[in-house]
């Protein structure tokens, strides 16, 4: 069998499991697995990110910061665009398909132990988070940038213990696991912060940022708010993104390129820089092996020993910071697929996400007119999500994405003619006659605008779901498309990749 087979037998063994949304409130199973892998979670310092919007954007960002720093990191991310090797990357680069079918081959046998063990099998998510903490304990990193695959509190995830938490903005999603309100969902995000951790909150609503600030002091952990020990000083827009001026928790960092777009993308970057910076003022330490450290004479045959880089609680370089920023990239968020006309990929999926990409797409574009290809989940608060993109786009094309969650196009359809009227509602079954359609939309609105001497600017933007932006990935830029090749025609199923 050659790699890209076994690599897709793999992926289909794991995507075979319970899906990673359907959670179940325990860290039995995953500290049992971690517990006969030797606890690799152990082996590094961590950074965890958590909330309900930003957290990939934001993890990829502490993460490029933390490797222009000098250290080797390991950074896990979910849901994937197109391969499951996208969520386990070492120095910034996905594991390679070898390693990845390696790994996995190296743990099956301990994941079979603990299926035997335990009253549930583990879930798709919780195989992939044991092989990401066996792979950054094997690289090995010096630290692990680790996002939250749902919620925080029973989160696989969170059977290890951030050093730094960082909670980005808070909103209504996923309700019926998280809960009904932003209070609940709050509780849920606010469980990894650990004691004696420091927690770095974005701006949030008061009710979210008020069961944070009571987790954060009942396990004595230290507070840095966005809005008030750092944030965004200034922000203009500049070409392929914008510059900005960062205050950080030591320091003031102006002139920095950040080639993303949107208000929201240079909070997120204020984020980043204050848990890298609040990474590098702890020092954090593990037993390993050697004498009897803490004198109690059970013969544990360990010291404390620093695992973290114990950083002093100065600034950061400034060119550093300027340097890592201008490396940074978020696929799927406000993504440039191709021009004439411009198609842009974004992963929005729920109202307040749809907002700031609304918002951001309004700031940064000068398009007359934007055609959107909808693709979404039906578990999701879809008419909310329409709402928020009715004032930016002349037509919708609605369709379906290769996630078996998608919403029949038919029945999205229904809920956009209520918001956007008859006519401005088209339909196409299939992701690739959507784009075909919003293309040919838009070029024609531009040969109008021009046959009236006019310069015509019209865009296709692509979104609704993770899983859409990922499928327009492969169908338009399928050379940047991590894993493996698909015939565009014909998507198949983003495994596991559909929980957003």
């Amino acid at each position: 069998m050659d790699i890209e087979a076994r690599l897709r037998a793999v992926e289909l063994e794991i995507g075979s499991r319970r899906a990673e949304h359907q959670i179940s409130p325990t860290l039995d199973r995953i500290a049992a697995l971690v517990g006969v892998l030797g606890d690799p979670h152990r082996a590094f310092p961590i950074v965890h990110v958590t909330g309900t919007n930003g957290k990939t954007s934001t993890t990829r960002m502490i993460e490029t910061l933390l490797r222009e720093r000098g250290l080797r990191t390991g950074r896990f991310t979910s849901p994937h665009l197109v391969s499951m090797r996208e969520r386990i990357c070492v120095d910034g680069e996905p594991l390679s398909a070898e390693r990845f079918i390696e790994l996995y081959d190296e743990i099956s046998p301990y994941v079979e132990l603990i299926d035997e063990q335990q009253p549930v099998r583990l879930s798709f998510f919780e195989v992939l988070t044991g092989m990401m903490f066996a792979a950054f304990a094997d690289a090995p990193v010096d630290v692990a940038v680790i996002e939250v695959g749902l919620g925080g509190r029973w989160d696989a995830t969170n059977v290890g213990d951030g050093a730094v938490a960082v909670l980005t903005p808070i909103a209504m999603d996923h309700m019926q696991w998280l809960g009904d309100s932003i209070e609940a969902i709050a509780t849920e995000k606010a469980g990894i912060i650990k004691p004696g951790a420091i927690a770095v909150l974005a701006q949030q609503e008061v009710a979210a940022a008020e069961i944070i600030l009571e987790r954060a002091a009942l396990v004595g952990a230290t507070v840095a708010r966005e809005g008030l020990e750092f944030g965004v000083l200034a922000r203009e827009l500049a070409l392929g993104g914008q510059l900005v001026a960062l205050q950080g928790l030591h320091g003031v960092y102006a002139d920095v390129y950040l080639p993303l777009f949107g208000a929201h993308q240079a909070s997120n970057a204020a984020c980043a820089l204050a848990a890298v910076e609040a990474f590098s003022s702890v020092s954090v330490t593990a037993p390993v092996g050697g004498g009897d450290s803490d004198g109690d004479g059970d013969g544990d045959g360990s010291t404390l020993t620093p695992l973290g880089p114990g950083l002093s609680q100065a600034g950061l370089d400034p060119d550093l910071v300027r340097v890592g920023f201008a490396k940074v990239s978020s696929p799927g968020r406000l993504d440039i697929l191709r021009r004439s006309p411009t198609v842009i990929a974004d992963a929005a999926h729920n109202p307040a996400g749809m907002a700031v990409t609304a918002a951001a797409l309004t700031e940064s574009f000068d398009f007359d007119r934007v055609i959107g290809v909808v693709a979404v989940f039906a578990d999701k608060d879809v008419a909310g999500l329409l709402d928020e993109l009715e004032p930016v786009l002349s037509e919708i094309v609605v369709t379906t994405n290769s996630s078996p969650r998608s919403m029949p196009a038919d029945e999205l359809a229904e809920l956009a003619r209520d918001i956007f009227g008859e006519d401005r509602v088209q339909v196409a079954e299939r992701l690739d006659d959507a784009i075909e359609l919003a293309v040919s939309l838009a070029d024609a609105a531009d040969a109008d605008a021009q046959a009236e001497g006019l310069p015509g600017s019209s865009a296709v933007l692509v979104t609704g779901a993770v899983v859409t932006a990922g499928d327009a990935q492969l169908l338009l830029a399928p050379a940047s498309a991590v894993g493996r090749s698909v015939n565009p025609g014909s998507l198949t199923t983003p495994l596991g990749g559909d929980l957003s």
